[in-house]
């Protein structure tokens, strides 16, 4: 999802083209991904030269943000590069067009859940360096000022949004704007419910739209959340306008940068019965189906091992999509609990609807802003979000 927050940033090409490899030659391999901002911009190409020299190869990058359209494009031109980072509800659309090699990788020790979002049609196409969730965001200081634990249920939740607005201060943010960022967020509390993807008008997603819609209606968010990206959330929250946010990991060295340090992280609260989860974030690595399919592959390899996975969740704060290596950051570094104990019950956007993702995506996104924006109830949105998801 930090693709959404890039996209807007200024497109930098850093070699010209996608080519940079002959068909011919296997010692040069040509490589895109979207992230065009610091630590990543610069450490990137450092991990790259690390398992290009391991394969024997130089690995030529070019940063795209809009990387979906750009590979999309490329595969009509039979141009797609030998390595990919595609953000992983994309990887069954690419994989779909037969662009990608079958990656023959071993996946011991990495979460079941991420290795099948790197799955289309039971075959192996992409693999996960590091993944995310979302959790909930406390302000500590505002919390112990009012009284208020943190909250664990949706009850919790609107009592304590409520308690905690005041003035210019809201209880709680959330960024639910007309894109997959929107459904991104959204889906953290239907999936807490219970949801499945495939049944948008279920009762659990009901409830969880009307969940929002009640925090929104009573003000105790406010109605910015209907174009606030997570990036605006983060600015809310540091600035002390928020009480609690609904964010990422990736989110913790903006609060570093901005002086916010009262402040603590806790599951995403849940109904009754319930147990927190979230869609899963991040990106997998992918090969091209080209003649140097088996060199990149290699450097797929080299790119998702235990340590290199690693040492990709501290760069970008991520959680290791190596089991193991989760839990040991998360004993290093708490703020990462909450987001570890929720990537074994995080759902794969494509699990269930593979390449029809996108357009119940979409349609969930618009039911979210009518519910939200007081154009038709809950259910009525759901409704018709699951009409338009089918095609009915």
């Amino acid at each position: 999802m930090r693709k959404l927050a890039l996209i807007a940033a200024t497109v930098m090409l850093l070699t010209a083209g996608c080519g940079g490899a002959s068909a011919g030659d296997d010692s040069t391999l040509t490589e895109m991904d979207y992230y065009n901002t610091d630590p990543l911009l610069t450490a990137l190409p450092q991990l790259l030269d690390t398992c290009g020299k391991q394969a024997g190869v130089t690995i030529k990058r070019q940063v795209v943000p809009d990387l979906r359209t750009k590979v999309l494009q490329l595969v009509g031109s039979h141009d797609v590069p030998d390595l990919v980072l595609l953000d992983n509800p994309d990887l069954q659309q690419i994989a779909a067009t037969g662009a990608l090699s079958e990656l023959g990788l071993a996946t011991d020790g990495l979460y079941p859940n991420v290795v099948e979002a790197g799955r289309y049609q039971g075959k192996l196409y992409g693999v996960a360096p590091g993944v995310n969730a979302l959790a909930l965001y406390y302000n500590t200081k505002l919390f112990a000022a009012a009284g208020v634990a943190p909250p664990k249920t949706w009850d919790d939740l609107k009592a304590a949004a409520a308690r905690l607005t005041t003035g210019n201060q809201h209880g709680i943010g959330f960024a639910v704007p007309a894109t997959e960022e929107g459904s991104f967020q959204f889906e953290a509390f239907f999936l807490s419910a219970g949801g499945s993807l495939s049944s948008l008008d279920s009762p659990q997603s009901v409830a969880a739209l009307q969940l929002l819609t009640d925090l929104v209606g009573s003000g105790s968010a406010p109605k910015d959340v209907l174009t606030w990206t997570q990036a605006n959330l983060e600015e809310q929250f540091a600035n002390g306008a928020l009480a609690m946010m609904v964010n990422g990991p990736w989110q913790l060295p903006q609060l570093a940068k901005a002086g916010m340090t009262d402040f603590a992280i806790a599951p995403i609260p849940v109904p009754a019965g319930g147990t927190p989860s979230s869609a899963l974030g991040g990106e997998v690595w992918a090969a091209g189906n080209g003649p140097r399919s088996a060199k990149a592959t290699e450097v797929v390899k080299c790119l998702t091992a235990k340590d290199n996975s690693l040492s990709w969740s501290k760069l970008t704060n991520y959680v290791p999509s190596n089991e193991q290596a989760a839990h040991q950051l998360a004993e290093t570094d708490p703020r990462f609990r909450s987001f570890v104990d929720e990537i074994a019950d995080a759902k794969g956007r494509t699990a269930t609807l593979g390449v029809n993702y996108p357009k119940y995506s979409q349609a969930l996104w618009t039911a979210v802003q009518s519910a939200l924006a007081g154009r038709a109830t809950p259910a009525a949105a759901l409704e018709a979000a699951q009409k338009q998801a089918t095609g009915q």
